[in-house]
């Protein structure tokens, strides 16, 4: 395929993505008359981890909940450009959006567990696409919870309220509801922000695992973790993608000033 990429940038790789499950080609977004993200490219592959660094306010959330839609649900939010997932353009104005969320879960920022038990959280979503049969109910939420590195925790208290659980385990309940649709792409919003270092560390240790079987972006603002589980890294700055290749190599030799005091914590 030819480049994505419009123009010859330093910083920006320029590999083909071989196996991406996710294109953007000149994205660009506004709330209100407000540009956020401008004229973005870049893909994200399988198997992989992505992590979308940048100081706060950059757009970084912005481009992640692009990219189900999430950012439809403001009023005055407007895209142009495209992002093709799976080949399917999902800023079409026909493109069915509940099939695209089923495509790409998603983790935010603080755990939210729904009011309701642990095993409940992790049938909700295969219910609502008409998995009721009890024995496969019982086969997803022991599939889930184990990929989410739950199950030993919970196999005795699947029928206890989920909000009762701690930070850490809530976080990866949402991990757990989220794959519970088998969705190929998993986005996660800072998803260890609000947890403590230990309860962190296996959120950390499972995006790792992960990767094996999902194409998984990562929005955060801590430049070690993106360095420690990402294979990919984009650098975002009031709104522009900086720079866009593999995290070692953004790691030991930023191509761009701006990145190098992002990562140096000069700005931040």
């Amino acid at each position: 395929m030819t480049s994505i990429f419009p123009e010859d940038k330093p910083g920006i790789t320029k590999e083909k993505p071989h196996n991406a499950k996710i294109i953007i080609e000149d994205l660009s977004t506004w709330f209100g008359r407000k540009k956020i993200l401008k004229n973005i490219s870049c893909y994200f592959e399988d198997r992989n981890v992505t992590a979308i660094m940048g100081p706060s306010g950059c757009g970084k959330s912005t481009l992640l909940r692009t990219m189900n839609r999430l950012n439809d649900l403001i009023g005055n939010f407007k895209a142009t450009g495209k992002i093709f997932i799976e080949g399917d353009d999902i800023l079409r104005p026909e493109a069915n959006v509940y099939s695209l969320r089923a495509k790409v879960g998603m983790v935010f920022q603080r755990p939210n567990p729904f009011p309701m038990s642990i095993k409940d959280n992790i049938t909700y979503g295969p219910s609502l696409q008409g998995i009721n049969d009890e024995d496969e109910q019982e086969r997803i939420v022991e599939t889930c919870l184990k990929k989410a590195a739950l199950w030993d925790e919970v196999k005795d208290n699947l029928d206890h309220p989920a909000p009762n659980l701690s930070g850490g385990q809530q976080q990866r309940l949402c991990i757990a509801r989220a794959l519970s649709v088998n969705p190929p792409i998993l986005l996660m919003d800072e998803p260890v922000s609000a947890l403590d270092p230990l309860s962190a560390s296996k959120i950390e240790d499972l995006i790792i695992e992960l990767k094996k079987e999902y194409a998984i972006i990562m929005v955060t603002h801590n430049v070690q973790q993106a360095f420690r589980v990402s294979d990919q890294a984009a650098f975002l700055y009031l709104g522009e993608l900086v720079e866009f290749d593999k995290t070692k190599r953004i790691a030991e030799a930023p191509a761009d000033d701006r990145t190098e005091a992002f990562i140096t914590g000069r700005i931040g």
